[in-house]
């Protein structure tokens, strides 16, 4: 029984937050990879255009439970999610008409391009405070749980109740179904396989008739709906503070470089790999250890190795090591 319980507790601690954080931050570094992979640079930017994402989503959420327009037991924020994903589109399109192409037309080094996305952070990072507001923002309704911890104790008559909440499940369903979708139109569709070839050699493609503006703005629209989507997906599973989509954005890179930067698989491998350290190294051990060790050795102190105020440094000193050891990643992506 006490086995049990503890199996409960991780998961309930450990294991489904993993999951859950793991699948945002993968879908968070889809779109690093992504714009690395096929318009080579590390868009700084990436984190606060999850947050402009995420904000308009909330603005029309807030808008439709003022209309009393709701999803019943899901999120209303699944009905506005299409609205922020087009607002993103837009503005990532935008973007790079006004801002980007011109580096792109004079041949730009990827340093350049990364300087000019720490302008454009910024500028998002300065909109989405004015429009929305520096703190808190909730925005989550419907049903809070899909198991609750006291019917799962009544249930089955352990003394650990296990709590999935829907924004949980939601992520998790959400990730899976984006990945594949993503999956199947880089490897099946045409203009899939123009901007995987793009991506390998832009000079042959160039000759194959592949038109690069093309492939760069289906870039950006792919980008924007996985950046909102994730974004959004955080936002419901914790709560939505522009600074907080700005330091995601170290996590974010560490998963896309801990995978293999430029490599999709990568991206959801690192995602994985980041997030359940941090959930892991910031988890205080303790009521495990209670549960699976005999009381003489049951430990006094918390078995905490980080406070969670230090979750991100998880995330940088597992960069640092890969950066020193294994450049490419895990999935040999292109060397940093």
């Amino acid at each position: 029984m006490d086995f049990l319980n503890a199996v409960v507790a991780l998961s309930n601690f450990v294991l489904i937050p993993g999951i859950a954080y793991g699948s945002q931050l993968a879908l968070g570094a889809l779109g690093v990879t992504l714009i690395y992979g096929i318009l080579r640079f590390s868009n700084f930017a990436h984190g606060d255009t999850m947050a402009f994402g995420t904000m308009v989503t909330i603005l029309f959420t807030w808008w439709f439970q003022s209309m009393g327009i709701s999803a019943g037991p899901l999120p209303t924020a699944l009905l506005a999610l299409p609205f922020g994903i087009l607002a993103t589109m837009g503005l990532l399109v935008g973007t790079d008409r006004v801002v980007f192409r011109f580096y792109r037309q004079q041949k730009a080094k990827p340093v350049v391009f990364v300087m000019v996305s720490l302008g454009v952070m910024f500028m998002m990072n300065g909109l989405v405070r004015f429009v929305i507001g520096p703190g808190d923002q909730r925005f989550e309704d419907g049903e809070r749980f899909i198991i609750k911890a006291r019917a799962f104790k009544e249930m089955t008559g352990l003394d650990e109740g296990l709590a999935i909440k829907t924004s949980q499940g939601i992520t998790v369903v959400t990730a899976i179904v984006v990945v594949a979708v993503l999956f199947w139109f880089l490897n099946r569709t045409r203009t899939g396989k123009s901007m995987r070839a793009y991506s390998d050699n832009e000079d042959l493609a160039l000759l194959s008739g592949i038109n690069p503006e093309r492939v760069v703005m289906i870039t950006w629209l792919i980008v924007a709906a996985l950046a909102t989507i994730a974004g959004t997906l955080y936002g419901l599973d914790k709560s939505f503070k522009p600074f907080t989509y700005f330091q995601l954005l170290l996590p974010i890179f560490a998963a896309a470089i801990v995978g293999g930067l430029g490599s999709p698989l990568g991206a959801i491998a690192g995602g994985f790999v980041i997030a359940m350290s941090e959930v892991m190294i910031t988890y205080a051990w303790k009521k495990v250890a209670g549960y699976l060790l005999p009381e003489s050795l049951e430990p006094d102190g918390l078995v905490q190795l980080l406070s969670t105020d230090y979750k991100f440094a998880v995330s940088f000193a597992i960069l640092i090591v890969v950066l020193l050891f294994k450049p490419t990643g895990i999935f040999k992506g292109k060397a940093v």
